[in-house]
């Protein structure tokens, strides 16, 4: 059975050895270059997608527009992408010991950022590889004991993430 990764794991790839992707730093933030007007009185968030080479040869990378995928919240609906501010990877040859960096900036109704699944379809070579997904959300950062009481969805949403991580272990082991 498929599993879901948990933002921050990462993904070996069997059919391009050596290969490995991470979904990492999901967070809230503004946009460098601005905010788009199509996404007036939604929430920016950034992530990056990191893939690293620990194989003895190199490979080109591409992670363009069309190859990352954003739902947000219960019912997976798709996150307002901006392509303006987001840096892809495009062509890029990514030699053993080294990485190459995306930096996605989507926004989507605050509400709805507290669950937030990111697939990504890496082309690696002219070769497609198979889709991952890896999940998160904003705001669900472990907090330092005895801080404030946690509420219940705090609680679940912790149960769920740990959940997530203990399997995604199980299925590297």
């Amino acid at each position: 059975m498929y599993e879901p990764n948990v933002v921050g794991d990462w993904q070996e790839y069997d059919e391009h050895a050596g290969l490995r992707v991470r979904v990492h730093r999901l967070e809230a933030t503004e946009p460098p270059r601005g905010r788009d007007d199509a996404a007036a009185g939604l929430t920016y968030f950034s992530v990056r997608v990191t893939v690293e080479n620990r194989g003895s040869g190199h490979s080109t990378i591409h992670l363009e527009d069309g190859q990352i995928d954003v739902r947000i919240g219960p019912d997976g609906e798709a996150a307002f992408i901006d392509w303006r501010n987001s840096q892809f990877i495009e062509g890029f040859d990514v030699y053993p010991l080294r990485r190459a960096t995306a930096v996605l900036f989507a926004a989507g109704p605050e509400a709805a950022l507290s669950q937030v699944d990111i697939q990504i379809q890496l082309r690696v070579d002219d070769d497609w590889a198979d889709r991952r997904l890896w999940a998160g959300g904003i705001g669900l950062h472990e907090e330092p004991v005895g801080t404030h009481p946690p509420s219940t969805r705090d609680v679940l949403a912790h149960q769920v993430s740990n959940f997530l991580r203990d399997q995604a272990e199980e299925g590297t082991a």
